[in-house]
């Protein structure tokens, strides 16, 4: 089932999310729904927050995009409980976007590699690290579990000039190809 996703301004995408557990059901379903989601809205990652969960349950497939990169393998992994280990390498901007605030990307600057602690869609616990790309991605949907958005990291006069347009999209002013849920 394709859902709606919350766009910027709504709440539960400023909250630091929950911690889930096993025991409940729905998880199969919930990821299955998100995937259909974020592939519905052309994305490469989708976090919990951005479906209005405020639990720390984020997804990505950046295999998708290996032909537009040169010399890279791509991902598709469920992150469950993710924690961040260690980030190393050098400060690399690259230009994002983000599926709750359509239409505006800027360069962030994020280190090279991460190592990430999670459980997996089969709630296996995982140790990985990854780099370059597969890093940013999961950088950015982490991010989403801790209650941050991409554009926090912009440079001051970025954040200035795209004030406008964040004030639109908030106000539902704005057209996408994909369903959204405003405040």
């Amino acid at each position: 089932m394709i859902l709606p996703i919350f766009a910027y301004g709504h709440p539960v995408l400023k909250k630091v999310c929950k911690e889930i557990s096993k025991e409940e059901d729905t998880w199969t379903s919930l990821i299955d729904n998100m995937w259909e989601t974020m592939y519905n809205a052309q994305g490469v990652g989708l976090a919990a927050p951005q479906i209005g969960k405020s639990i720390r349950l984020f997804l990505i497939d950046t295999i998708q995009i290996e032909e537009d990169e040169e010399d890279f393998k791509g991902i598709k992994e469920v992150f469950i409980n993710a924690q961040i280990i260690k980030e190393t390498g050098e400060l690399w901007a690259y230009e994002e976007g983000c599926l709750s605030i359509p239409h505006i990307r800027g360069n962030v600057e994020r280190q090279d590699a991460i190592t990430i602690e999670y459980l997996n869609a089969d709630f296996k616990k995982e140790t990985k690290s990854f780099s370059g790309i597969n890093a940013r991605v999961i950088q950015h949907e982490y991010d989403h579990i801790e209650g941050k958005l991409f554009i926090e990291q912009l440079k001051p006069l970025k954040k200035r000039r795209i004030k406008r347009k964040l004030e639109s999209i908030k106000k539902g002013e704005i057209n996408v190809n994909y369903r959204m849920k405003f405040v």
